[in-house]
């Protein structure tokens, strides 16, 4: 299981909306903004893409790691950060995450389109989870 799995099976749900059907083609079972949600948790990617400013906002710190990681889970040798940052402006219209005017690489996820039913809750200025079991922090 991967560590989104975690999340989402302790507390968090996403609208129906926001999931392909596993049985899509090119789907490989998880989508760019899950993805980005995952390295965000992780501290090895801080030097990445890590959380700042505002609620939700992130920066892309090296866009083209992000791009070659995202490539690798999506068995994509070819990634580059132009074509995920064009997949990135597919989650503009659907509200999930927007560009942050003025700031390179930036950009500020909608959570009021991500549901967090109950605890634990993101704590947007670490990496880490609050309120959950220490075995997952």
């Amino acid at each position: 299981d991967c560590y989104l799995c975690s999340i989402v099976h302790s507390g968090f749900a996403f609208p129906d909306w926001a999931y392909k059907p596993e049985s899509s083609p090119g789907s490989r079972q998880i989508q760019l903004w899950h993805f980005i949600l995952e390295l965000l948790q992780k501290e090895e990617y801080q030097g990445v893409i890590a959380w700042q400013g505002d609620y939700g906002e992130f920066v892309i710190k090296d866009p083209d790691e992000v791009a070659r990681l995202w490539g690798l889970r999506k068995c994509k040798p070819h990634m580059n950060y132009d074509k995920l940052s064009r997949a990135l402006r597919y989650y503009y219209n659907k509200r999930i995450l927007h560009k942050t005017k003025g700031k390179r690489f930036t950009y500020k996820f909608n959570f009021s389109k991500v549901v967090l039913i109950n605890y634990p809750i993101l704590d947007m200025k670490t990496p880490k989870l609050v309120g959950m079991k220490k075995d997952f922090v």
